[in-house]
């Protein structure tokens, strides 16, 4: 848990920074929808590394989308510890209770 606090203190550090050495602040400054794309791009590569099974991309994809999650939740104003109060709530009932609990939301 501490690299995971410590990226987010890293985010928070580097996009106060110029474009030019800060990927991050490079990422902030295209703003909401450049960021969201990125996600759903390092999503798309994530999958494609699961499907072919092939470990080191898993991990490796996987290191990027959280890093671009992290940077979208900075971007938004949302604090981490929301996320995980919110999965700490959920602990409390099964998966299928809390999808059947949201609006419009089926559980096939």
């Amino acid at each position: 848990m501490n690299i995971l606090k410590k990226l987010i203190f890293i985010i928070k550090q580097n996009k106060k920074k110029s474009t030019k050495v800060s990927y991050t602040a490079f990422l902030i400054k295209k703003g909401s929808g450049f960021c969201i794309n990125k996600f759903m791009e390092e999503s798309k590569e994530l999958s494609h590394a699961l499907k072919k099974n092939i470990r080191k991309n898993i991990i490796s994809e996987s290191a990027d989308m959280l890093y671009h999650f992290f940077v979208l939740l900075e971007l938004k104003k949302i604090k981490f510890s929301s996320i995980l109060r919110e999965l700490q709530k959920r602990q409390k009932i099964s998966g299928i209770e809390e999808k059947l609990s949201r609006k419009n939301v089926r559980y096939k």
